[in-house]
Order: C-alpha cells, then sequence, then structure tokens
C-alpha cells in the first residue's frame, strides 16, 4: 500500500549564504512581504488570545501553578508535532523532511545539542513570561511587556552588532516613554510583579534573537525548533514541577475537573502551539525586532479586553495618555517596516 502524498503546511525557511561586512549589520528596513504580513497578524491573533486564557486560569479560577500549565501546554505542542510529523503534514527541515531514524529520534542528536542554547532560552522565557501574567493586571502587564523592545535591540547589538535607524529609535524611545508615564501613578503597583514583567521582558528578547541566530544555521524549520524545545524542555520542566510539589498541588486543585477550567485549559494548550509556531515564523521571516513591535500593537487589544474582563486597574488619565504614546510608537514603526524605511 503506497504511502500518501504529503501536504506540507507552510514553514519559515531561514536565508540561506549571505555576504558578510558592515553593511550586512545595519538595520535597512526591508519592506514586510505578504508573507511576514500573515505571520505579523497571526502572531497577534494568538498571543492576545493565550494571554486572556491564562490570566483567566491563574486570577479567575485561582490556579496556583504557573509552572503546571506551561508543562501542559509543551506537552500538548510536542503531542500535536509528532502526530503531524508521523502523519507526513509538516516536515522539520528546511528541504526535505527528515525520516524517522533507526532510534526513532525526528531529529538527530548533534542538531538537538545545536539547538539546546536555543531550548533553555526558551524555558526560561515560557516560565518568567507565565508567572509575571500573574503578579500585575492585563493593562500594567502589557504596558510594562512594551518595554521588551529595547531589551532586543541591546541583546541584538551584543550578538550580531546589529545597528538601527533614527525612525526605529524614535518609534522605541515613544514607546518606552509611554511605558513609564502610564506606569507613574499605577495605584495597583506590585514590586515584586513589575521585577518579574523586566525579568520576562529580558528573557524573551534573548529567546527571539536566539531564535534569529541559532535557528538560520540549524537547518530546521519553524516545527522541527519546536519539536527540539519540547523535547530538551519538557523533562526539565516536569522534574522541577514534581519536586516543587506542583503537581501534587494541581492533583489537589478544587476545580481540576471542572468543565469551564479544563476547557480553558485545552484552549491555552491549544494557542501556545500556534504562537510558539506563529513567533519563530514571524522571527525568521521578518526580524525579531519586529515580533518584539508586534507584540506591543497587540496590546491594544489585550489592554481593551484585559480591563473589561479581568478590570485591575482603576481609570487614570496620565495612565491612558502613556498608554496612548506606546500605541503610537509601534504604529510608527511598523509604518516605517511597511514602506521599508
Amino acid at each position: 500500500m503506497g504511502s500518501p502524498k504529503s501536504v506540507l503546511l507552510p514553514v519559515s525557511d531561514p536565508p540561506r549564504g549571505g555576504g558578510g561586512g558592515d553593511d550586512a549589520l545595519l538595520f535597512k528596513g526591508s519592506a514586510m512581504t505578504r508573507r511576514g504580513a500573515y505571520a505579523a497578524l497571526s502572531y497577534m491573533s494568538c498571543a492576545v488570545l493565550l494571554v486572556m486564557f491564562n490570566k483567566a486560569a491563574l486570577s479567575s479560577y485561582n490556579f496556583p501553578c504557573a509552572n503546571v500549565i506551561t508543562l501542559f501546554q509543551m506537552v500538548c505542542s510536542t503531542c500535536i508535532l509528532y502526530a503531524m510529523k508521523r502523519w507526513k503534514i509538516i516536515s522539520f527541515t528546511v528541504g526535505e523532511p527528515w525520516t524517522v531514524s533507526d532510534s526513532g529520534s525526528f531529529v538527530p542528536l548533534g542538531t538537538l545539542l545545536h539547538t539546546l542554547p536555543l531550548s533553555i532560552a526558551y524555558l526560561l522565557y515560557m516560565l518568567a513570561s507565565m508567572e509575571s501574567v500573574r503578579g500585575v493586571n492585563v493593562p500594567m502587564y502589557t504596558t510594562l511587556r512594551r518595554t521588551t523592545v529595547v531589551f532586543t535591540m541591546i541583546v541584538e547589538y551584543l550578538l550580531i552588532r546589529q545597528k538601527y535607524t533614527r525612525h526605529v529609535v524614535g518609534s522605541v524611545a515613544l514607546i518606552v516613554l509611554g511605558a513609564f508615564v502610564a506606569g507613574a501613578r499605577d495605584l495597583s503597583f506590585d514590586a515584586y510583579g513589575y521585577a518579574i514583567v523586566l525579568i520576562a521582558n529580558l528573557t524573551t528578547a534573548v529567546y527571539l534573537a536566539t531564535i534569529a541566530r541559532i535557528g538560520k544555521s540549524s537547518g530546521l524549520n519553524s516545527f522541527g525548533l519546536m519539536w527540539c524545545n519540547g523535547v530538551v524542555c519538557g523533562p526539565i520542566l516536569l522534574f522541577w514541577t514534581y519536586f516543587h510539589g506542583d503537581l501534587e498541588l494541581t492533583m489537589n486543585f478544587p476545580h481540576l475537573y471542572s468543565a469551564g477550567f479544563q476547557v480553558v485549559m485545552l484552549l491555552s494548550c491549544i494557542l501556545a502551539f500556534f504562537l510558539n509556531y506563529s513567533i519563530f515564523l514571524n522571527t525568521t521571516l521578518n526580524s525579531a525586532l519586529t515580533q518584539t513591535m508586534c507584540g506591543n500593537l497587540k496590546d491594544l487589544f489585550t489592554v481593551g479586553l484585559g480591563w473589561v474582563i479581568f478590570g485591575g486597574l482603576p481609570f487614570d488619565l496620565l495612565n491612558v495618555i502613556g498608554q496612548g504614546l506606546g500605541f503610537v510608537g509601534s504604529g510608527f514603526y511598523a509604518y516605517c517596516k511597511l514602506k521599508g524605511k
């Protein structure tokens, strides 16, 4: 019986070759392609919904174990990738798909080791991001997360000496100014929550820069990189949650068998899969900075929904002005990117 013809989903193909020199390190502001625009929109849609479901699980249901949610999301993504690869729906590599080796591995051990820094950065990013959602209300969470763009620019400069035009620097400055203005009179100030969000910003910047650097040299596409993350990080997180007592705490959670909680968790896991794919796709098709800026633009919807659904932030004119400045800065960057300035 012949094997069915493979139907491959779209994947990101890291660019090959390329010249060197200082000119390659200067941000040229290349215009965004249609495929890149679709990747950016997909990321923003998934990100808004995922924040809402994660916030619902951690706050509305008072689920105490953020790391367990991360573990569930990771296991779900890995299972989906395994099934899709087995059914020949997707490929893990650029070009010809991998065939399953005699050991049953989808990706060679050497490639897995090559992507180890990316997997570790992903684990830290996931843990910090999940914990940061708990301690800060949704509007202020999105405001503080907009400062990730500064961390991204610093990390990219340190790793690959990436430089940016005045248009980009100006839009970033406007975003940071808006974040400081919005947080100046936050009546629900939480020092621990703010610190965790800033740590999440740093880990996000390192993760995105690592995608741009290691992802393009690994020979793997977005699905392959996601598979490596799950294979490496899943066992580590499982042992951590077990020894930390999170798994036992989860088994005794009163809403564990509640239909509403289970639906929230299921949708959170599914959205996490699509979010991770869209992050890889957007970062490799566009850039780490563009990915960060897309995170800022989607905050417009996150802030509105979070304010309506979860509350937690009293109305303050200065906060609204700060939020507006951040959105204007993000919009200006998007305009420059689309126009290729």
